[in-house]
């Protein structure tokens, strides 16, 4: 108990001497410029979708992956 309430004392008290030393900063606002120009420019490509039917693609196996802690133990 003694020791708990110990560092309880010793965080308060670092806490209280790190509020205390706060240094004021002067703050000089700046202003700020965006000049955005967007370009528009119509693309008339198609695309094609993969569509992946066979159990062992690699993207369904990277997808699916299962590590050794995720296994569910008796106790």
């Amino acid at each position: 108990m003694k020791a708990i309430v110990t560092f309880i004392f010793i965080i308060l008290i670092g806490n209280v001497a790190m509020a205390q030393s706060d240094k004021k900063v002067e703050v000089k606002p700046q202003g700020v410029q965006l000049n955005i120009k967007v370009n528009k420019t119509e693309v008339k490509a198609t695309e094609v979708a993969r569509l992946y039917m066979f159990k062992n693609s690699r993207i369904k196996k990277e997808l699916s992956f299962k590590t050794k802690k995720s296994n569910a133990k008796l106790a």
